[in-house]
Parts: structure tokens; sequence; C-alpha cells
């Protein structure tokens, strides 16, 4: 069985459980609407929108905060979810990081760390990305997620929006660009 809140640990980044706490520091760093610029939920920098994306993802039991583990400053969010995965699978996604890391290995180095961690329990990781969220397209597909044919329409707060599913499977893995970063870890 999956621990979707596992304590997870880089050199650049730590995931570790989110609780009910970590409110102040997640919302502080969600309050840049640059960050939500080109997503489907563009408003996500606003509390009442923001509140329900954390009560969400707290209720979803797998809910990881990032930290730099030098400061120990909260840099984002992702989560290990099951309601919308088939048999064998988990999605990981509903990922934000604040912009000073974007351009960096941060995102990808998060996605390592939760696709390797996931694919020693399941045989498949799923990622649902908006259609028209380019940025978060390019970057799954840079990580080695391929495009399937499967699709669905989430609810946002900015109203329906078609998502398409991605997936890296273990062998996707093992020979894709995550690999390495897997391998960088901490024990």
């Amino acid at each position: 069985m999956l621990d979707r809140q596992p304590t997870l640990a880089h050199p650049a980044v730590t995931l570790r459980a989110a609780t009910a706490a970590d409110w102040p520091a997640l919302f502080a760093a969600a309050l840049d609407p640059g960050i939500w610029e080109g997503h489907p939920a563009h408003d996500r920098w606003q509390e009442p929108v923001f509140r329900a994306f954390f009560e969400d993802g707290l209720a979803s039991g797998g809910m990881l905060v990032a930290e730099d583990p030098v400061t120990g400053a909260v840099i984002g969010s992702s989560r290990f979810d099951f309601s919308r995965a088939e048999a064998g699978e988990v999605e990981v996604g509903w990922t934000f990081l604040v912009r000073r890391h974007w351009g960096s290995r941060t995102n990808h180095i998060m996605k390592a760390l939760m696709v390797g961690h996931a694919l020693a329990s399941v045989d498949r990781v799923i990622f649902l990305i908006g259609e028209t969220n380019i940025r978060s397209r390019t970057a799954i597909e840079r990580i080695g997620a391929s495009l399937t044919d499967r699709q669905t329409t989430a609810q946002l707060s900015t109203g329906p929006v078609i998502h398409l599913f991605y997936s890296i499977d273990r062998a996707g893995f093992e020979c894709g660009p995550l690999l390495q970063l897997w391998a960088e870890r901490l024990s």
C-alpha cells in the first residue's frame, strides 16, 4: 500500500505531510497572482479559492508541503490522490511552486521523489493537466510523461476545465530523466 504522506528528501527540496497548521505559510506562498497566470484556476491566489484548494488537498490524505531544506521556508505543495486513478495507479499533481523556483530543477526533483516513491507500490503514475495549461503540459512532457487518450472535466473556481491525462510507468521512469534525480535523494 502506498504511503501517501511520506517525508521525501533531496538536497534541493524536502517534501513532508501537510497539516492544517501549514495554512498560513502555504497561503503566503500562493499569494503571488503570477504563479497562477496561464493556469485554468487563475484566481487561486485569492483566499477563498486557495482555501478550497488547501482543504481539498488535506482531505485527499496525500498532500505534501515542499520546503527549502536550507531555510525551512515553504515553497509550494503537491499531492498523491487516488480519486481519479484506476487500479494500479496514483495521481501526482495539484503542484505549485513559488516563482523563484521556476526554471530551476525543483519541480523536476519533486516529481522524481514522488514518482519514484509511488512506483514502489503502483504500476503507473498519472498526471491530470488542464488542456490549456501549456506551461504545465510542457513541464510534464519534459520529465518523460506521455499523453494518454483519457481526459476528464474538472469543475474549478473558474468553471469547467478539460484535463488531459499523462502517465509514467516503471519502464518509462527507469529510462527517463527523473531517474538520476531520484538517485540523488537523501535516505
